[in-house]
């Protein structure tokens, strides 16, 4: 079972920048298509973000195209999304997740893909 960790999220200004880890354990993380999703207050979860098992294909949703941007580093088993200006509509819990991918490019942005969730972390954009 993979377990995943999240960090990084804080209160930021708007126009600020943060950086969020997901720290992945107990599988094979070449194995997995990862993502990022975020929950605003009285919302429903969305999709974020997501990156294939080779690291090579992402996708993004459409109003983070151009700001954000989700890597993975294998040998350390970690995936990241690096958030640039930040919006006060950014302020969400995120969390990371995972599926295994069923090709090495697959990516999916779809809530009821994955099978691995983290507890997510809060980020705050304050205006």
């Amino acid at each position: 079972q993979v377990l995943l960790l999240e960090s990084g999220g804080r209160l930021v200004q708007a126009g600020g920048s943060l950086r969020l880890n997901c720290a992945t354990s107990g599988g094979t993380a070449t194995n997995y298509a990862m993502a990022w999703f975020r929950q605003a207050p009285g919302k429903e979860r969305k999709f974020v973000a997501t990156i294939s098992r080779s690291g090579t294909s992402t996708y993004y949703t459409d109003s983070v195209k151009g700001r954000f941007t989700v890597s993975r580093d294998s040998a350390k088993d970690m995936v990241y999304l690096q958030m640039n200006s930040l919006k006060p509509e950014d302020t969400a819990v995120y969390y990371c997740a995972a599926t295994v991918g069923r090709y090495s490019e697959s990516y999916y942005d779809r809530e009821h893909d994955y099978d691995y969730w983290g507890q997510g972390t809060q980020v705050t954009v304050s205006s």
